[in-house]
């Protein structure tokens, strides 16, 4: 991407924030430190390339250039533990931003703004305290000049924009430092296997550390989500998994104070080993307006993947988790993931669409289909499909369990009644023990139970219901012997030690038991005795 400007900052940004040892579950929120920014103007610079070196005693892990960028290009790299030079980390413009444009159902303005780029996407290039920026800007480019002094009363550590002191003639560099996690914290995989239905573990705001104070204003909800837009981040993809909180931290703290944004620009942000981390304040499974994509941030869903995939693609776990989230998040609004969708610009020199223009678009795209970008890379782009394929089958079960349940004879029954489109649907756990040599499985409108004497049988409905208030196969009826018996104004299911019939026209269930009828209906559909098991999460198959 180009970057131009007439002068240039660099921005230093340290967050702080402890890491939970497992983020799924964890006692409350890291003790609130405040991120530091480090503003350093990059002075003198002329037309052509120029190298400065830029040192700081506190180290650093991200780098962002602010200014105005017109026409011109940066890349950042940086120094290592041992002395030598990292690789060199190209930047892009800041494209995200808020969009200007009117509230739904009202027309959109002539144009949107015109002014260039004013910032860099934050490169992450490691912890560090020295990198060297190259900047190449036109030959004909004033020199850049340093910016004048900041207000007396500033205890923020850098100077920020604002309508009345934009960032003006001058380019700066902003160095971030994330956070480093305490020594003993300890880092747990996101679970293997999830079932039909269940989004990734989310790490909250609160549980990344998130400085509420820092966000202004109100979350603004749109009328609902239509489709949803996919990001990278910038720099090195060489971070650990307890690094990925505080990249989160650093760039919110970068969105929200020095480009004045007030709060994170993404909805959500996913890692390269699939965790996933809340983004824009206002709930998850709310509609709310981001800064991800300008020009299209109304009635769309932002997700960034944490890393660069111009040439290297995103982790399979990263892409997992991003299908997954989608998945579920667009399911919400009921968008179909493989759809396509009409969504009106806002305008803005972010966008190639002028504003009121229409764009027909999947309902899963990437930044650089509306954007002046090359995000989420090339890489990344050429595996939206497969992103797209994962969060169309988010309601399928896992591979994993498929294949923990092949070979069985519950197995090999529901396939005979039509696998996923039978009337227990998808399955929810593996094989388990029942009682005695009885066996069973659980699945989304049922169950099947197997035992050598009964064989495979499925229960589901009103009569599981009722047979589930008798302790399953431990109650008084034991294990099912054949399926439902469809008759014009019952249903009927047998069981070892009697019967259970459903009343079509009333809705009522009654148990035959030693010759004695009893209406079970109004009763609660669980019962102390109830064996554990049922009511158990699903484990790994390989558990």
């Amino acid at each position: 991407m180009l970057l131009t400007a007439i002068a240039a900052t660099v921005v230093l940004v340290s967050a702080v924030a402890d890491l939970t040892r497992d983020h799924r579950t964890h006692a409350g929120a890291p003790p609130a430190r405040d991120t530091k920014l480090t503003e350093q103007p990059l002075v003198g610079l002329g037309g052509g390339v120029t190298v400065r070196e830029v040192t700081q005693e506190m180290p650093f892990s991200l780098v962002a250039l602010t200014g105005d960028l017109a026409g011109t290009s940066t890349r950042v790299r940086a120094r290592r533990a041992d002395g030598s030079w990292g690789p060199w980390y190209q930047t892009e413009y800041e494209t995200a931003a808020p969009d200007n444009g009117p509230p739904a159902g009202e027309s959109a303005p002539a144009s949107g703004p015109t002014e260039g780029p004013r910032s860099t996407d934050p490169v992450f290039v490691g912890t560090t305290t020295t990198v060297q920026i190259a900047v190449t800007r036109p030959l004909d480019a004033a020199v850049t000049v340093g910016a004048p002094p900041p207000p007396p009363v500033n205890d923020l550590g850098y100077r920020p924009a604002s309508r009345e002191q934009p960032f003006g003639q001058n380019i700066s560099a902003i160095l971030i430092s994330p956070p480093q996690a305490p020594a003993k914290t300890q880092w747990t995989p996101p679970a293997g296997v999830l079932m039909p239905g269940q989004a990734p573990p989310i790490i909250s705001r609160e549980q990344w550390g998130a400085d509420e104070s820092l966000r202004c204003g109100s979350p603004q909800y749109d009328n609902g989500i239509r489709a949803a837009v996919i990001h990278h981040t910038a720099g090195s993809n060489d971070y650990s998994p307890l690094e990925s909180a505080g990249i989160v931290k650093a760039i919110y703290t970068y969105h929200a104070k020095t480009l004045g944004w007030c709060d994170i620009a993404y909805n959500a942000l996913v890692d390269k080993y699939g965790q996933v981390f809340e983004g824009s304040a206002g709930g998850m499974t709310k509609a709310v307006e981001g800064f991800h994509t300008g020009g299209f941030n109304r009635n769309t869903w932002g997700v960034a993947m944490i890393g660069n995939f111009d040439d290297v693609p995103p982790t399979p776990l990263q892409l997992r988790s991003v299908g997954r989230l989608l998945g579920w998040r667009l399911g919400l609004d009921g968008v179909d993931p493989k759809g396509t969708v009409t969504l009106e610009s806002a305008g803005s020199h972010y966008t190639t669409y002028p504003a009121g223009a229409f764009a027909t678009l999947p309902t899963i795209f990437t930044h650089r289909d509306v954007g002046n970008t090359d995000c989420p890379g090339n890489a990344a782009y050429a595996l939206m499909d497969e992103i797209r394929d994962v969060a169309s089958h988010f309601n399928d079960p896992p591979e994993e369990l498929i294949k923990a349940l092949q070979g069985g004879a519950i197995y090999q029954h529901w396939q005979e009644l039509g696998g996923m489109n039978s009337v227990l649907g998808a399955p929810t756990s593996p094989e388990d023990n029942a009682d005695g040599d009885a066996r069973y499985s659980t699945f989304a409108k049922g169950a099947m139970y197997w035992s050598p004497a009964t064989g495979a049988q499925p229960v589901t409905g009103a009569i599981y219901d009722a047979w589930a208030a008798q302790s399953y196969e431990r109650g008084p009826l034991g294990l099912p012997t054949s399926a439902e018996i469809q008759e014009p104004l019952q249903i009927t299911q047998n069981f070892q030690h009697g019967t259970l019939n459903y009343n079509r026209l009333t809705g009522d269930v009654t148990e035959i038991l030693d010759g004695i009828t009893t209406q079970l209906s109004g009763q609660a559909p669980s019962a102390p005795a109830v064996p554990p098991e049922h009511f158990s999460i699903p484990t790994h198959p390989d558990a």
